[in-house]
């Protein structure tokens, strides 16, 4: 039975792509059954593509024909579910249509397929988030202080939750079928050119006369190709093979070498122009354009991706590794420059229509068109044409998981809604942070950390603004900044034990402990979990909210020395070995130059140049010694 999932996964993701790539050309077909079949054809996929006989392998063929049994019994209460929603769709608009005990069994049937499927490809958290607001729907009645609600009956949830537009069906399955599909199947066109691997060399060649070397360039590539790539795991995958080897060759770590493709990787999905598609996600969120919000991501992204270069830098120095003699270094050719536009042209096609005024999928349907035909750059493509097919096929099977994610999200947004738990929970951050800001962002934080683990950008995104969006905007923050905050770090938890799935996808490909590269990644990101507040309260880095060259001039400068102190400060090496002493006074000031008071500001860069003077002299008494 295993040889019959493989043919029919790659039929339903050639099946979701060839109709993704209509929608985004023509638009939605049919808005109502577009949303019921592609949840239905995306559960049905990501079955056949996960079945139990594959995670519980078994040498037993009944435990075998079991798991089988098991998997058909899903597919067939999903498909059963769909139908059933379609046939009474129209009653129920009319509201003459009484509930039956059957419909409520069958809408059961299908939400356990939903969560059974969300569990296997995204694991536990989500999966049992989703079954724990349906417990707080039905038993909430019970609960204490401001978790309490009217209760809801099984009937009443089911309404809400399956049998319309505000649950497993809502808004969010339309915007992702309408625009973020096209740029996955992108992302896998772009992937399958072999735009990766000529990134990476000339990554290699620009960052070769950097100490770090290969871990500079993985930073770079993952960088460039992250913010294409919509999941932090495949970007992990798809460059890490050949970065994390390089890395380890030059004498690094396995773990660092695991942390530095992880951190980076994971960079991308709030790197401009793209921003692993949840840009486009955010224009419908906020109702901001597009531009706008790639040019406020943009400076936070560069400084993050400039802190990680910077921590490369110090750990190279730590263990005495040098630049790349320079016989050695990658010399790029004029062919190498050809087959860059593999990449670039796309995505200069991406802004370009998007400036004309036309939709993100029109941009990402072009875009797609261009990888397609810039493709034939490259002989291997030119000679096996059909590569394209089977990357569209692999983006349509990609569309389909994070559709799963998508329709468990609609489950606990449904339950939100009807339940008031989200205007309870921004109320709850309130009332704890009082006025304090500062107290209200370290809550927002940590619950996006907590909520964002284990799943793509989309959804993470789409989960915590939903839960925690309106508490801090209730503060006085734009909503811009509130929305890039909260992306931030649902991305970071990426990265954040104990989850941390770029990190556990990183981990077998360097052959290292998956905690260890954690915790590698995590301290090399260190900076990315502080640039988050320092944009809000310097709007100004966004260069299109309360811009002022002034305060723009001074964040740039205490922002670019702090990073610096701080990553010293945790290497341990700036031109040589730091004592103890210059470590804790690093970390303290560059605490203190981000600190919102001018004075404390003034104060805290002189004391940090002075003390980056004293460190430099004696490196220099001691080398001539």
């Amino acid at each position: 039975m295993n040889r019959i999932a493989p043919p029919i996964v790659w039929v339903f993701g050639f099946a979701i792509a060839l109709v993704a790539i209509y929608t985004a050309a023509f638009g939605i077909i049919d808005e109502i059954f577009q949303r019921s079949i592609t949840v239905a054809v995306s559960v049905i996929l990501t079955t056949l593509a996960t079945p139990l006989a594959n995670l519980y392998p078994s040498k037993n063929r009944h435990i075998k024909i079991g798991y089988w049994t098991l998997d058909f019994i899903l597919i067939f209460l999903m498909m059963l579910s769909i139908l059933w929603f379609s046939s009474v769709y129209d009653e129920l608009e009319s509201g003459l249509y009484s509930f039956l005990p059957t419909d409520i069994a069958v809408g059961c049937g299908g939400l356990l397929a939903v969560i059974e499927m969300t569990r296997r490809c995204f694991g536990m958290p989500l999966a049992f988030f989703a079954v724990l607001t349906i417990a707080y729907a039905l038993f909430g009645a019970d609960l204490p202080w401001i978790f309490a609600h009217g209760g809801y009956d099984l009937e009443t949830i089911m309404r809400t939750v399956w049998y319309s537009f505000d649950g497993v069906f809502g808004f969010i399955v339309i915007i992702v079928i309408s625009l973020i599909f096209i740029f996955i199947i992108f992302g896998a066109v772009l992937e399958a050119t072999g735009a990766g691997a000529t990134l990476l060399k000339i990554s290699m060649s620009l960052t070769g006369a950097l100490r770090g070397g290969p871990a500079h360039a993985a930073i770079a590539a993952s960088g460039f190709f992250g913010t294409i790539s919509g999941a932090v795991t495949a970007n992990v995958v798809g460059t890490g093979v050949f970065t994390i080897p390089m890395i380890k060759a030059r004498g690094f770590k396995a773990s660092f070498a695991g942390g530095v493709e992880a951190a980076a990787s994971s960079g991308g999905q709030f790197m401009p122009p793209v921003m692993g598609a949840v840009a486009f996600v955010m224009a419908d969120f906020t109702g901001i354009p597009y531009l706008i919000i790639i040019t406020a991501a943009l400076m936070p992204a560069l400084f993050y991706y400039g802190s990680l270069f910077i921590a490369v830098w110090v750990e190279a120095g730590r263990l005495g590794i040098t630049a790349i003699p320079k016989n050695e270094r990658e010399v790029l050719t004029r062919n190498d420059w050809i087959n860059s536009l593999m990449f670039f042209v796309p995505v200069i096609v991406i802004i370009g229509v998007l400036i004309t005024g036309r939709s993100p999928a029109a941009a990402g349907l072009w875009a797609t068109v261009a990888g397609v035909v810039m493709g034939f750059i490259n002989p291997v493509v030119r000679k096996r044409p059909q590569i394209f097919i089977d990357a569209i096929a692999k983006g349509g099977h990609q569309c389909a998981q994070i559709m799963v994610a998508v329709a468990a999200i609609g489950i606990i947004v449904g339950i939100m809604n009807l339940t008031g738990l989200g205007i309870r929970f921004s109320n709850m951050v309130l009332a704890f942070a009082g006025t304090n800001l500062f107290f209200a962002l370290v809550l927002m934080a940590l619950a996006s950390l907590v909520l964002g683990m284990g799943l793509p950008t989309i959804p993470a995104y789409v989960i915590i603004v939903i839960i925690m969006g309106g508490a801090i905007e209730k503060l006085g923050v734009p909503k811009m900044l509130v929305h890039l905050f909260i992306l931030y770090f649902g991305v970071l938890s990426a990265i954040t034990p104990p989850v941390a799935i770029a990190a556990y996808a990183a981990a077998p490909i360097a052959q290292a402990n998956p905690l260890l590269t954690a915790f590698q990644a995590l301290r090399l990101s260190f900076v990315g979990f502080i640039i988050p507040f320092v944009l809000i309260y310097n709007p100004s880095l966004s260069l299109v909210f309360e811009f002022e060259i002034i305060a723009f001039i001074s964040v740039l400068i205490r922002l670019s020395l702090a990073i610096w102190l701080m990553t010293t400060s945790l290497g341990g090496v700036d031109r040589d070995r730091l004592s103890i002493i210059s470590r804790v006074l690093r970390m303290a000031l560059g605490i203190t130059v981000l600190l919102n008071f001018i004075e404390v500001q003034v104060i805290g860069v002189i004391a940090a140049l002075a003390l980056l003077y004293l460190d430099a002299q004696k490196a220099k008494k001691e080398a001539a010694i």
